[in-house]
C-alpha cells in the first residue's frame, strides 16, 4: 500500500532506538525525509545513517533532551532550517523510573510530567502552526498500555501518560477542521532497552533473573512472544498516511493481545 507521504517531512524524537527508532525506520522507508533526536549526539548521528543507509531517504539526526524546553524549542528551529516544517511529529520519550507510592519523592512527579506530558505539548505547540496553514497534519504520541490499565509499580509513567491522553483527545477535536489528525500509539510489551530495564526492576525485587522475566513476559501475552520496533512502527507510518485522514482522537493498542478489556 503506497500511504501517499513520499516526501513528507517528519519529526520523531527520542528515536535513536527502540519504538522511536521503529516509527523513524517505517517513516523513512515511505520515503519521508526524516528527522531523528535523542540525548547522545553521537547515537542520534549513527542511527540516522543506519537508517538513511538502509531505506535511501533523508535522514538527519539532532542532539536534544525531551526534559528540556529550551532544548526542544532548539531542535524544532534547527529541524525547519535543515528540512523544513514537520508535516508529521512522533513525540516520544524515555519513560520516568519504576517506582510505588511508598518509593516515589514529590519532586519525582514533576520531573515525570516535564519528560513524558510537557514534552509532547512543546513539540506540538511548535509544529501545529504551520501545518494549520497548510491544512495538513499527523500527530502521533507514544503513550503506553497503562493509559488503559495502569501498570504495577510503574506510578510516575501511569500518571504521565493519563495527562498526555486527555490533552491529545481535547485537541484532536479542535484541529481536525485544519486537516491535522491527532492519535496515540499504545505500546504493550516490546522489545527495547525500555523493556531491558523494567525486566532488570522486576528481577531484582522478585530475586529472579531478567532472563527468566522476559521468558514470563513472552509466556503471559496471547501472541506468545512480545513486539519488535518495526510491528510499532508499521502501524506509525498507517496512521501518518494520507489513508488514515478519518483517524483521529483514538488510542490504538499494539500489544499482541495483552490488553483485555472492551473498551
Amino acid at each position: 500500500m503506497d500511504l501517499g507521504i513520499n516526501g513528507k517531512i517528519a519529526l520523531v524524537t527520542a528515536a535513536s532506538r527502540g519504538l522511536g527508532r521503529g516509527c523513524a525506520e517505517q517513516l523513512a522507508a515511505e520515503g519521508c525525509r526524516v528527522a531523528i533526536c535523542a540525548r547522545e549526539m553521537a547515537a542520534v548521528k549513527q542511527a540516522a545513517e543506519e537508517i538513511s543507509t538502509a531505506t535511501g531517504a533523508d535522514v538527519m539526526g539532532f542532539g536534544a533532551d525531551m526534559r528540556n524546553a529550551d532544548q526542544i524549542s532548539r531542535l524544532l528551529a534547527d529541524v525547519r532550517q535543515s528540512l523544513g516544517d514537520p508535516d508529521i511529529l512522533v513525540t516520544n520519550a524515555g519513560g520516568p523510573p519504576p517506582g510505588t507510592y511508598a518509593s516515589t519523592t514529590v519532586q519525582e512527579y514533576e520531573k515525570a510530567i516535564n519528560l513524558t506530558l510537557m514534552s509532547a505539548v512543546h513539540l506540538i505547540h511548535g509544529v501545529t502552526p504551520a501545518m494549520q496553514r497548510r491544512q495538513w497534519g499527523r500527530i502521533i504520541a507514544i503513550t503506553s498500555i497503562s493509559v488503559k490499565q495502569p501498570i504495577d509499580t510503574l506510578l510516575l509513567s501511569n500518571m504521565a501518560r493519563a495527562g498526555l491522553t486527555g490533552f491529545l483527545k481535547t485537541i484532536a477535536t479542535e484541529l481536525a477542521p485544519d486537516g491535522i489528525t491527532v492519535n496515540a500509539l499504545l505500546p504493550g510489551t516490546h522489545q527495547t532497552s525500555r523493556i531491558d530495564q523494567l525486566a532488570q526492576d522486576r528481577a531484582e525485587r522478585e530475586n529472579k533473573s531478567k532472563k527468566d522475566i522476559i521468558r514470563e513476559m513472552k509466556a503471559t501475552n496471547p501472541s506468545r512472544t512480545i513486539g519488535d520496533p518495526s510491528d510499532f512502527g508499521a502501524a506509525a507510518a498507517f496512521l501518518a498516511g494520507m489513508q488514515a485522514r478519518y483517524i483521529t482522537g483514538q488510542n490504538l493498542l499494539v500489544d499482541g493481545g495483552t490488553y483485555r478489556g472492551l473498551l
